[in-house]
């Protein structure tokens, strides 16, 4: 026979013991409650005992989870840290790459400053120019490096006297015309200059190379004198050129010898100055002794 569709709650024994232990956990309850508030009333003293040892059953309850959850916390931090260290990793080498190239570009350019510092404070003591012309023209062929000034010796000009622009030197008079005369490249591979490095007055010989650029060598062999970088001057050793004229720039060192760029580039000048041949002072002879 099937059971009816309604039954009483009382019937089930299961919900009897429930109901009862709740009823009972109420009243102890509310007995532990009306205990504590006459304990408190009537002795602080040891109601104040009673909350120092709940106080302390709470830590030690309270403790080892904490612990267990720092633990956990701590074990997940290192779980992530672990796979994400490749990331970590990565950006760490992209920053340090990163400022590698910063120190070294914030290095170039304190190297730079230093480099036109020096090159702003040279003084030139240069006659004055004999005259300004226009360069008007440069030889077609390959094998020699020349440009043609238009003044000559109608003008003045002479074989040997040096050809500059702002820039700095670019040669000297080879030959000369009426009107006419033609100006031998530092480039060319006949040119010779003496100059001295403006870094550490090291004298040396700038030697054309008959490709645009110039060949730099020391006058005492050995070592490695020159840096990139390194202005050359001329020295004014053996007369021609005044001294202090910039004349080139240091681009690549090999050994003790070095090749470097000429600051003045005829293709992009239009006026040159030309300057008389410079007369090296001559030292005194040293006097004779009386008889």
């Amino acid at each position: 026979m099937a059971a009816p569709r309604h039954r009483r709650r009382g019937f089930s024994r299961r919900v009897q013991y429930s109901l009862f232990a709740g009823y009972v956990l109420a009243v102890v309850g509310v007995m532990v409650a009306v205990a504590l508030l006459a304990i408190a009333h009537l002795d602080p003293r040891a109601f104040a005992t009673l909350r120092g040892i709940a106080i302390d059953a709470g830590s030690l309850i309270s403790g080892p989870p904490r612990a267990i959850v720092r633990g956990a916390a701590d074990l997940s931090a290192d779980v992530d840290a672990y796979f994400d260290a490749a990331a970590q990793n990565r950006d760490l080498k992209h920053r340090l790459d990163a400022s590698e190239r910063a120190r070294i570009g914030a290095q170039a350019l304190t190297l730079e400053n230093a480099r036109l510092k020096r090159m702003a404070l040279l003084v030139e003591h240069l006659p004055r120019p004999l005259l300004g012309a226009r360069i008007v023209g440069s030889t077609p062929t390959a094998a020699r490096r020349f440009v043609t000034l238009a003044a000559g010796s109608s003008d003045g000009v002479r074989p040997g006297m040096a050809v500059r622009a702002p820039e700095g030197l670019i040669g000297r008079v080879f030959e000369t015309g009426l009107i006419a005369s033609r100006v031998l490249l530092l480039t060319d591979g006949e040119s010779a200059v003496p100059v001295r490095m403006a870094r550490n007055g090291l004298a040396a010989l700038v030697t054309g190379r008959g490709d645009g650029s110039v060949e730099i060598r020391g006058l005492i062999a050995g070592g490695r004198p020159f840096r990139r970088g390194d202005l050359a001057l001329t020295s004014g050793v053996g007369g021609v050129y005044t001294p202090n004229v910039p004349v080139a720039v240091v681009v690549t060192v090999t050994g003790d010898r070095a090749i470097a760029a000429p600051l003045a580039d005829p293709a992009r000048v239009g006026m040159a100055l030309v300057y008389p041949i410079y007369q090296a002072p001559s030292e005194a002879a040293p006097s004779q002794p009386k008889p």
